[in-house]
């Protein structure tokens, strides 16, 4: 019986899945290469502390994808996010703290935090921090009460 249903949840998999794909794809509507490089990107100011540089959509908008830069030192306190957010790390450290403990981010490691997560994020005190960041959605920075 396991075996079976194991066959049928890989056939459901093998039908849908290339679907959902495809739909995913097409609503992108991305057909050119994007090359930005980091060390190139024009930054502008989103916040005391926080710079960002385009690579794709609009953080005011809806979904994109940025390089963002914390200033050494950067606390951007206690906070929540209407939509999740990826971020891989490039130099320096994004330091991270919720109510399972502390995590140091950094360059090469990844970290996705889930819409709605209450979070403590900063930038190391004296690299700061540089990473990539992807959402699905509008960014959005919600103060925790």
């Amino acid at each position: 019986m396991k075996k079976l249903l194991i066959v049928l949840g890989l056939a459901a998999v093998a039908i849908h899945g290339p679907t959902a794909v495809a739909r995913e794809a097409e609503k992108g509507k991305q057909k050119e290469v994007i090359y930005v490089s980091a060390d190139t990107a024009t930054f502008a100011e989103a916040m005391p502390g926080v710079s960002i540089a385009a690579v794709w959509g609009d953080r005011d908008k809806g979904a994109h994808g940025t390089f963002t830069k914390f200033a050494p030192g950067h606390d951007a306190g206690m906070h929540t996010h209407t939509s999740d957010l990826w971020l891989v790390m490039l130099k320096g450290a994004y330091l991270y703290k919720d109510d399972a403990g502390e995590k140091r981010v950094g360059p090469g490691e990844f970290i996705r935090i889930p819409g709605g997560h209450k979070h403590w994020s900063g930038g190391d005190k004296t690299e700061g921090a540089l990473f990539y960041e992807e959402g699905k959605g509008k960014f959005d920075l919600i103060p925790a009460k």
